[in-house]
């Protein structure tokens, strides 16, 4: 992971986790249903960013390195792990 990426993913990723707990205390609350699935809908939402934010981080730092690099073998695991990446997404 790039050096700037990881403090970002990190912020995110503890906001996140004060979300969850967030959500827990209102399951805990007896809140109302439509509260908690609107806040668990926004953690969906957060989770994605992130996933968005690692992929373009890798895509820009070892998947083009790969590419651009003189290494056929690690051009083809890296073109590989995206292939079964998108795979287990379509499923």
């Amino acid at each position: 992971m790039q050096i700037d990426t990881k403090p970002k993913i990190l912020n995110r990723l503890s906001r996140i986790e004060g979300q969850v707990r967030g959500i827990a205390r209102m399951v805990d609350e007896d809140r109302y249903c439509i509260d908690l699935l609107t806040q668990l809908r926004a953690v969906r939402a957060a989770l994605l960013r992130v996933e968005t934010e690692v992929l373009r981080d890798h895509l820009d730092h070892c998947v083009m390195g790969a590419m651009t690099g003189d290494d056929p073998e690690d051009r083809k695991a890296k073109a590989a792990e995206l292939i079964e990446l998108l795979a287990r997404a379509a499923r």
